[in-house]
């Protein structure tokens, strides 16, 4: 995928306009109107604006996850999510991260609170990074994962790996 990007990206500027868009379309064959051209841009541009990055094609293209796949996610989820509320922030952070076995922690580079954001910041939305993650931005975060791993079961042994469920 990140071959045909690039490909499509004529002016090298790591996103796609609409005309880069639709030239990368026809390059490959794809023929529709450009009404149609303009449904399927919109559905690629997530962020409304005007251009499509690396990370929207990715989205758009990868498949859907199983609900299997998605259970252990919420499962891992819940377990960060301390407080039950939907969202993980740091104060969710403190009873489940040790952040003091961090490098940038013990040279004293970073506080313990930072070392919780950028933690967060794996997870969080790429177009708002607030410190705050949301069932939906780590799903979205491991539906990326997902999209590289064949099997559900060495997903699910990954990931009660991972998070120790």
């Amino acid at each position: 995928f990140h071959r045909v990007f690039r490909i499509m990206d004529d002016d090298n500027s790591r996103t796609l306009d609409f005309k880069e868009f639709v030239k990368g379309l026809n390059d490959y064959a794809v023929m529709i109107d450009k009404e149609e051209a303009q449904e399927i841009f919109r559905i690629f541009d997530k962020d409304g604006s005007g251009t499509i990055d690396f990370d929207e094609f990715l989205v758009t293209l990868r498949p859907p996850m199983s609900n299997a796949r998605k259970e252990i996610i919420m499962q891992a989820f819940r377990k960060l999510d301390k407080t039950g509320d939907g969202v993980v922030t740091i104060e969710d952070l403190r009873g489940v991260y040790n952040a003091k076995h961090h490098p940038k922690y013990q040279n004293g580079d970073w506080t313990e609170d930072q070392v919780f954001r950028a933690f967060l910041d794996n997870f969080d939305s790429p177009y708002d990074k607030d410190g705050k993650v949301t069932t939906e931005e780590f799903m979205n975060y491991y539906a990326g994962v997902s999209a590289s791993i064949d099997t559900d079961v060495y997903f699910i042994i990954m990931m009660k790996n991972a998070w120790k469920l």
